[in-house]
């Protein structure tokens, strides 16, 4: 077990965080170590696009990670869109 330690963050992410820790029935700490470990690095997420693309047979070139890089920010926009 990994020794404790804080994190600063302003009264209103904390009461957020204990809001969606009560919700699922959990801890703020817990919920927070799911959440960082849930998130992928920028390392990893180009480990896994060059997984991808290996499986898929295609060569995992500039124009390839771009096009990646497009259709997300794409996907995001949308969900922006649908949040609002």
């Amino acid at each position: 077990m990994s020794k404790p330690t804080s994190i600063k963050t302003s009264e209103e992410v904390r009461d957020r965080l204990r809001v969606l820790a009560a919700e699922r029935g959990t801890t703020i700490t817990e919920l927070l170590e799911e959440l960082a470990t849930r998130e992928l690095t920028a390392a990893e997420r180009e480990q896994r696009a060059v997984a991808a693309a290996g499986e898929l047979g295609i060569e995992y070139t500039e124009q390839v990670q771009q096009a990646g890089r497009d259709a997300w920010a794409k996907i995001r926009a949308h969900q922006g869109d649908a949040a609002a």
